[in-house]
Order: C-alpha cells, then sequence, then structure tokens
C-alpha cells in the first residue's frame, strides 16, 4: 500500500454486501418473469443479480429496458420483493458493526448501489441501516447500472471525493467491474455468493462484514486509514 493516497471515503454496496438480499431478488424476478410469460430458470437470473433491472430484463427477455412492458415487469418484480421478501431480510454478519467502525474511524460513507431509491430506502431500512448511512446514490441517480461505472462516479461526486482516496466495498463482479472503472480500488465480499475467481480484480477478499472486521489491521481499510 506504500505510496497511495490516505483513505478518505468508502463507497458501499448494499444487496448482498450488507444485507442477505441476493437470493430473494433473484426469486422476485423469477415470479415476475413468469407472469408476465417468461420461463427462466433461477440460476440464469441469480448470476445476473447486481446488475440493475436495466441490463437483466434485456438479457433474459430481449425487452428494451424503457418499453411499457419491461417497465410493467419490473415494477411487478418490486412488488412481489415488497410483500413477499423484504419482512424476511437481514443484515450480513457484522454489517452494522463494520459501518459503526467505518465512520468512527472519520470515513466518508456513501451507498453506490444498483437498485432503485425507493427500494434501498426500504431494504436499509428493514437491516436496520438507515440511520447510519444518510448519503446515498442509487439507479435514479445514474444512465447505466453497475458493472457500467455510471454509480461509482455519482457517488464519488456526492461526497467531492478522488478515486485514489477511495475504496469500494461490494460483493459481485459487477462491482468489481464497476470500480475499476471508474479508477477505485474494490474489497469483495463472500456473502454475495461469488467465488475469488468470479470477483478476480478486487485488491481483497473477505467472507463478510464480521471476517473483514476480524481481519482490519491486515486489510487495505486499516492500512489506508488516517487517525
Amino acid at each position: 500500500m506504500a505510496g497511495l493516497e490516505p483513505l478518505r471515503g468508502v463507497l458501499l454496496d448494499v444487496d448482498g454486501t450488507l444485507v442477505d438480499s441476493n437470493d430473494a431478488h433473484a426469486r422476485s424476478w423469477v415470479e415476475a418473469l413468469a407472469t408476465f410469460g417468461y420461463d427462466v430458470a433461477y440460476d440464469e437470473v441469480r448470476r445476473r443479480i447486481g446488475e440493475g433491472g436495466d441490463k437483466l430484463i434485456p438479457q433474459v427477455t430481449g425487452l428494451q429496458s424503457e418499453t411499457d412492458r419491461a417497465k410493467a415487469l419490473s415494477a411487478r418484480r418490486w412488488e412481489i420483493f415488497r410483500d413477499d421478501f423484504l419482512p424476511a431480510l437481514r443484515p450480513t454478519p457484522g454489517a452494522r458493526a463494520l459501518v459503526d467502525r467505518l465512520r468512527d474511524d472519520g470515513l466518508r460513507l456513501v451507498v453506490a448501489t444498483s437498485a432503485k431509491d425507493d427500494e434501498m430506502r426500504a431494504i436499509l431500512d428493514q437491516a436496520g441501516l438507515a440511520d447510519v448511512l444518510p448519503q446515498r446514490t442509487s439507479a435514479d441517480d445514474a444512465d447505466r447500472s453497475k458493472p457500467d461505472p455510471d454509480i461509482v462516479h455519482a457517488a464519488l461526486q456526492r461526497e467531492s471525493l478522488r478515486p485514489d482516496q477511495t475504496v469500494m466495498l461490494g460483493d459481485t463482479p459487477y462491482d468489481v467491474q464497476a470500480g475499476l472503472h471508474a479508477g477505485v480500488d474494490v474489497i469483495a465480499l463472500r456473502s454475495g455468493g461469488w467465488s475469488d475467481a468470479e470477483l478476480r480484480g478486487a485488491v481483497a477478499v473477505f467472507d463478510d462484514p464480521a471476517a473483514l472486521l476480524s481481519a482490519w489491521q491486515r486489510s487495505p481499510l486499516a492500512q489506508r486509514t488516517v487517525r
């Protein structure tokens, strides 16, 4: 880490990183797709969780994301997720403790997610994290979802952070790619369901927020934090 700028901010993905929600998202998409006549396997959807609906829908249906049918499909997916899956969501192990530690170290924290704003707010509320993460960027702040870097750029701008002063915490290959495209180092977590090989490009990989906290002194966060 010698020669790197001191760390000033951390960008935080939500689904799979701070909240154990990736499987729930995949199931809600499969159900919504079925109601619109698309028989798409769970595994086909699950490997795309982490991208936004603007990418997932065209990939699995051939519909353009701005068509009325695609918008109706996306809206139905949210209804299913909100009513059937959201109430059971829980934070990933150590999520709150990690956020508290980052705040105690004086780092500027910004949520950077491909989810829509209303969905992100509901998920953070359900996981008991909304009060500690007031700065947020979502799909509503970007033209393109991950792995495009639009959301990362928006999050950096929100807190006037430079890429070399910032680390991103995510759980999918799409987080890693978005961070790298924006010039931001990414610490990846396996809690989203991806392997180390699939998370290639991350500067470090840990099981979940609790594991990152346990290995804090050996992590890129400790090595670049100025107290």
